[in-house]
């Protein structure tokens, strides 16, 4: 039997990933666990080992694995294979990408071939050949490890590169500390929370930290804090097993997984559910969590960006956001001033938008007529850039001369020097409500939550929200 640790020369090709790949040998017999962990820890993998089925289990529920080697045979008979088939069903069922390779010495074609039909990934035969379990160890961790990484990549329009996404338009004096804060943590892995008004540009920013840092060739993923009910938001943020609940039919990767190495922007923060809190905390301080459904815990290594539009130390002085989870999530924090008081910036983001969206609809716009850009100018953008992104989007679609007119950015103001409805963003419409319906009611909040057709409770969430 072949068990002296030989180096296969002939083998040149190496695991590409940076980390060490971790294996896992199982077999009953301790002379050949000692064989196999002599030869792969000499071929440069990180071993474990296992005498019996139910260690190897425990070990893959506690430790993530590149690959498991594991015996057919162990204390039920000696050659029907029976309880490493049922481990490998067991094993399959953690993780339906864990590569698992088996060896028996006392193997058959027909046992071979059962094995490889219930999602074995190869298999050997003892005495082995050193080269070639080797080799197939090396195959299999390169395939387990990029199926895993298309499988963080599978959902559409989570991942974003540096590359072609929006740029940080800024040359006013009130974003000059902006910038200087991006160029000086951006390049650290600290956590940073990022603050504003709707539109103000906070996914720009977290996309300009993610650019400059060492992560910028990783994934840069983002989800909405405030946009799923506490259940589903867990299995988006940690994923869940198959059979996790009803609607769980297959396993699923969390955005944490999908961010590894990279970076993860949780927009509008302050809305995470309170349940999930402690949770976020216990992944920000260890890195580690567990899938929905599952007990096994997974290490991941991302760096948080978070950000809100609303007054989040308010929230923590109410008691709906834990402050520990605060004081985690803004190592630095990065205000954006509102587009009001940065309209140096508003010419330069008027014609940077007129050129995306003229290329867009293929038209051919040569900038803004001379009302048109003092209208720009005077307008009061309760939307930001984002409403200053549409004006210009809806000027290239109604403009038919080679300048921008007034008339084409169709910047209407009510009577009382407000944006009308047509102008505002869903939570403008839902704030000028809540403050009309307060002076209608002399400032009375049962009143107004009433005639709203809100709780007390809702209304004041709303007043704090808005700073109203």
């Amino acid at each position: 039997m072949d068990y002296n640790s030989g180096a296969a020369s002939a083998l040149t090709m190496k695991i590409k990933d940076s980390t060490t790949a971790r294996i896992l040998v199982a077999d009953d017999q301790q002379d050949v666990r000692e064989a196999l962990r002599l030869l792969l820890k000499g071929e440069g993998f990180a071993i474990d080992a296992a005498a019996s089925p139910g260690a190897v289990l425990e070990a893959a529920k506690t430790q993530e694995y590149d690959a498991l080697l594991i015996d057919l045979n162990y204390s039920r008979d000696t050659t029907s294979g029976r309880e490493g088939l049922d481990l490998l069903a067991r094993l399959l069922a953690l993780d339906s990408t864990l590569p698992v390779i088996v060896m028996t010495a006392w193997g058959s074609v027909d046992v071979a071939v059962e094995a490889m039909r219930r999602g074995a990934r190869d298999f050997v035969q003892k005495p082995w050949d050193n080269p070639r379990l080797v080799a197939i160890l090396r195959t299999q961790v390169e395939l387990g490890r990029a199926l895993r990484r298309g499988q963080r990549l599978e959902a559409e329009n989570l991942v974003l590169r540096g590359e072609g996404g929006p740029r940080l338009i800024a040359e006013s004096a009130a974003m000059r500390p902006v910038l200087e804060l991006i160029q000086r943590v951006g390049p650290s892995d600290a956590n940073v929370l990022i603050t504003g008004e709707n539109g103000s540009g906070k996914g720009v920013t977290a996309q300009a930290l993610h650019a400059v840092s060492r992560r910028s060739t990783s994934p840069l993923v983002t989800v909405n804090a405030g946009g799923f009910s506490e259940g589903v938001f867990e299995s988006e943020l940690f994923g869940h097993v198959k059979g996790a609940f009803t609607d769980a039919r297959a396993d699923r990767v969390g955005r944490f997984e999908l961010a590894d190495g990279g970076t993860l922007l949780l927009d509008e923060i302050a809305n995470l559910p309170p349940g999930l809190q402690g949770k976020l905390l216990r992944v920000l301080e260890t890195g580690e969590f567990e899938r929905v459904g599952s007990s096994r815990t997974r290490k991941v290594d991302v760096r948080v960006v978070s950000a809100t539009n609303a007054d989040i130390a308010a929230e923590v002085a109410a008691g709906r956001f834990r402050q520990d989870l605060l004081f985690r999530l803004n190592t630095i924090e990065i205000h954006l001033p509102p587009l009001r008081d940065r309209r140096e910036d508003i010419p330069v983001l008027a014609r940077h938008f007129l050129t995306q969206h003229a290329a867009r609809y293929r038209k051919t716009l040569d900038g803004f007529d001379d009302p048109a850009m003092r209208a720009l100018l005077e307008h009061r953008w309760p939307g930001n850039v984002r409403e200053l992104d549409h004006a210009v989007e809806r000027s290239v679609l109604m403009g038919s001369g080679p300048l921008v007119s007034t008339s084409d950015l169709s910047l209407r103001v009510a009577a009382d020097g407000h944006p009308s409805l047509e102008e505002m963003s869903l939570e403008e419409v839902e704030s000028f409500l809540i403050r009309k319906t307060l002076a209608r009611h002399n400032g009375n909040v049962s009143q107004a939550a009433e005639a709203l057709g809100l709780s007390r409770s809702a209304l004041y969430r709303r007043l704090q929200r808005y700073r109203l």
